[in-house]
């Protein structure tokens, strides 16, 4: 059974979207490079023989397919595509507001979309038609798929991250106190 340190090391690279230095490694895992370089050598030898590799280039290590197996991953290799802002904000609207029209969707964000925006996330698989409204005009709505679901390891709707956890992570803008006992009463009251 691999050791704790041996797990967290594995994780850690796993997961990172770039080769780590092992200077970065010591530092997230809060651990000496010298003990941490024997861990590193022992996980490649322990995966020199697997499917996928541990390797360490230019001093960064990462995790690449076993050479030998690299040509059946050629024909299936997908270039990631980047998402606008507005296809990001878009998405994100859909999926805190779902089943949503193109007219909620742009009284959100404030400003009219492209087709073009729907049109990237329905192509990814990240959204769906999900019927129409029962009012003049009938407009479609749109609503995340289960692909949408899996790609940001989600198990429901209910598991994307509340207001709280946003800002724990950083991701909101700090809300001056004032505003937020506002919208703190606000929210007691409903």
């Amino acid at each position: 059974m691999r050791d704790e340190q041996q797990r967290a090391l594995e994780a850690l690279i796993f997961a990172s979207d770039e080769p780590l230095t092992l200077a970065e490694i010591a530092r997230r895992l809060e651990r000496d490079e010298k003990e941490l370089r024997g861990a590193l050598d022992a996980i490649a030898q322990d995966f020199a023989d697997r499917g996928f590799n541990l390797v360490e280039r230019g001093g960064r290590w990462h995790f690449q397919t076993a050479p030998d197996l690299a040509h059946l991953l050629r024909e299936t290799r997908e270039v990631p595509r980047r998402l606008s802002r507005a296809a990001i904000e878009t998405l994100a609207i859909i999926a805190y507001h779902e089943p949503v029209s193109r007219a909620e969707i742009e009284t959100v964000r404030g400003v009219q979309i492209s087709k073009g925006t729907l049109d990237v996330l329905m192509e990814a698989g990240w959204i769906v038609p999900a019927g129409r409204r029962q009012v003049p005009g009938r407009p479609l709505t749109f609503a995340t798929s289960p692909a949408f679901l899996t790609h940001f390891g989600l198990q429901d709707r209910r598991d994307l991250p509340g207001i709280d956890d946003l800002r724990a992570a950083g991701l909101l803008d700090p809300v001056p106190d004032d505003l937020l006992t506002e919208l703190e009463s606000d929210d007691e009251d409903a």
